[in-house]
């Protein structure tokens, strides 16, 4: 059946695999909700949203993302509190890095209204599918890329924007292990580090399995130059913690402006914690190490919000963290978690309610 809803057609599933799914053991991003929001773009702008069940879609051997990889997404959570009601976290910073990821990749920048009112659509269909478990929610993706058919180099003339949700249990479970990469680059000055671009993720694919053959969970990455700056932890952005000061690398060309990351300096901010935002030497990580005076590591990111980091290794040696009671680790992220699921008060209005 069809209806529209504030101009977006909405084509509901004839039934639902609900029933089908284990809610009490979800596994991250590969259970998928009943429904998914569609929108292409051609003719020279973005055609009308719309809404209709998780299914295959078809593209020719010749579009262009599969060639040159015109390719952007976010990465999102909805939630729900005891009452029922489903909230998301600081969306309009999604839709605004999304198009700013776009507009680095030629891609047509997206209004305002097609994400958020298509979003908003999407999840009062599918608000069952918002798990209530501790540490679970559903996770959202939304994406875009060429469509467009063609050999030529050159940017697409079709494009897809297409929003897809799975109901997930934790990104990552206990601490992670990492090794500070010495010699492959996750990006570099004038590229594409600080968009959301599916290459950039590819590309450090490769050097992360290196890493896990010598028994690394993930990968620091260092700065392209010269690899004596440390930037981002994984496909996470990267805090450290030395004695009592919270250390983070200035966003660039290089690094991606996590929102998670902008929300932990906002909120340990306010707590009275020592916040600096600066460029943060291997050298002086490790040193910090040696002398007993780092604390700390952690990354950063939507999926996992806060993933503890338990040893580093570096030119042969590994650095273990110590085990502390009260981490700042540990409080941030109950702290933005209790804001997300609507558990404490909102001082900074980051939450927004659906529904």
């Amino acid at each position: 059946m069809s209806t529209i809803i504030n101009d977006i057609e909405i084509i509901k599933a004839e039934s639902s695999k609900i029933n089908e799914v284990d809610f009490d053991n979800l596994t991250f991003g590969s259970v998928f909700s009943d429904h998914m929001l569609v929108c292409d773009y051609k003719e020279g702008k973005w055609q009308a949203p719309k809404i209709m069940p998780y299914q295959p879609i078809t593209l020719d051997p010749s579009a262009k993302i599969f060639h040159y990889g015109q390719s952007v997404f976010e990465g999102m959570k909805a939630y729900k509190d005891v009452d029922q009601n489903v909230w998301l976290f600081r969306p309009l910073d999604n839709f605004k890095r999304l198009n700013i990821s776009s507009k680095r990749l030629s891609i047509p920048e997206l209004p305002e209204a097609y994400f958020m009112e298509g979003l908003k659509a999407l999840l009062e269909l599918d608000k069952d599918w918002i798990p209530t478990n501790d540490g679970s929610s559903l996770y959202i993706r939304p994406f875009v890329f060429a469509s467009g058919q063609g050999f030529h180099a050159s940017p697409a003339d079709e494009y897809k924007f297409i929003i897809c949700t799975a109901p997930s249990g934790s990104y990552f479970s206990g601490d992670v292990k990492v090794l500070i990469e010495e010699t492959y680059s996750r990006s570099a000055n004038g590229g594409v580090g600080f968009a959301k671009a599916g290459g950039n993720y590819a590309g450090q694919f490769y050097p992360t399995q290196l890493a896990k053959a010598k028994g690394y969970h993930q990968v620091i990455w260092t700065d392209d130059n010269t690899h004596e700056y440390i930037e981002e932890a994984g496909a996470m952005n990267i805090f450290v913690r030395i004695n009592d000061t919270l250390i983070t690398a200035p966003t660039s060309d290089r690094i991606l402006d996590g929102i998670t990351r902008k929300s932990i300096i906002e909120l340990a901010e306010s707590e009275g914690i020592d916040v600096e935002v600066k460029k943060i030497t291997v050298t002086e990580v490790v040193e910090a190490a040696k002398n007993g005076t780092l604390k700390e590591m952690f990354g950063a990111g939507t999926a996992a919000v806060v993933s503890p980091i338990s040893a580093f290794g570096y030119k042969g040696t590994d650095y273990e963290l110590p085990k502390l009671n009260d981490t700042y680790a540990s409080f941030l992220k109950k702290r933005i978690t209790d804001i997300q699921t609507n558990k404490t008060e909102d001082p900074f209005g980051w939450r927004f309610k659906v529904v």
